[in-house]
């Protein structure tokens, strides 16, 4: 298990600036994580959405925190290596509750979030920051706040003022005390070229049809990219042909097209 005390925080800040970006293909609960750690992940990081559907709920902010933190301690358990949550908004528009909840997901083991303004206002989200970073000095922990804009993702604006005011909420955030700024939706090349020029905080973006491979992000200035609900989603649709297959045709090869031996995969969980 990662411990908050190891150093593992320090470890999850030095890798947003050493060598190439950090590539963090997520995970949605103990057992993705651990098979993603054995791929060669520095680090993990979970997708919010695929962790509420692994628990039974949708994306959104509809998580239980307790249901939330449960789930990071299970992930922290099996895991040598640092963890970064998604609470999505905080699961809360009262600054206090996500601190706390923040607090719980610290105690579980996380040293990292990610923490999204959505469709709330610029000033709501600078207000949470400042309250999950006074939890986490209490708790002794150094933790990565990696604040997520949906200016691009939700179309908050128009097309036109996007980038300019992802700029802008960027410097905003960074004022606020945020350590990197996310920018799911984010694909075009110049566009990313502008936000690294202009806001001094690591640049994160997220996989999608169209973003340039991770060797151009590098060139770019990118210093993350995760893959978001993507692996999760290509694990449930695996499941979906195969069950399908299995009820309505009798037959079996979806399952032995992509797979891993038992044993491989049993022998993750020895530690």
């Amino acid at each position: 298990m990662v411990s908050c005390g190891d150093g593992s925080a320090s470890e999850f800040r030095r890798l947003h600036t050493a060598g190439g970006p950090l590539v963090l293909p997520n995970a949605w609960d103990a057992g993705s994580a651990r098979l993603i750690e054995r791929c060669g992940a520095e680090a993990i990081a979970t997708t919010s959405s695929g962790l509420a559907w692994a628990r039974g709920y949708p994306d959104g902010d509809a998580l239980p925190p307790r249901v939330l933190a449960t789930a990071v301690e299970e992930i922290a358990r099996v895991l040598s290596v640092p963890l970064s949550i998604d609470v999505e908004g905080g699961y809360s528009s009262d600054p206090k509750a996500v601190g706390e909840i923040v607090a719980a997901v610290i105690g579980a083991g996380a040293v990292g979030i990610n923490l999204e303004d959505g469709s709330g206002s610029p000033d709501l989200l600078c207000a949470k920051v400042t309250a999950v970073k006074s939890v986490a000095r209490l708790a002794g922990v150094d933790l990565f706040v990696n604040v997520r804009t949906d200016v691009y993702l939700r179309a908050l604006v128009p097309a036109e003022r996007a980038l300019a005011e992802t700029i802008e909420r960027g410097r905003t955030y960074q004022a606020a005390g945020c350590d990197g700024l996310f920018v799911p939706g984010l694909t075009d090349r110049d566009a990313i070229r502008s936000i690294v020029a202009a806001v001094a905080l690591p640049l994160n973006v997220m996989v999608r049809p169209g973003l340039p491979p991770v060797a151009e992000l590098a060139a770019l200035g990118v210093r993350r990219v995760s893959a978001g609900s993507a692996i999760a989603q290509a694990a449930h649709g695996v499941t979906m042909h195969a069950a399908t297959q299995l009820l309505t045709e009798g037959r079996y090869d979806a399952m032995f097209g992509t797979t891993v031996a038992y044993g491989e995969l049993n022998a993750l969980f020895h530690r």
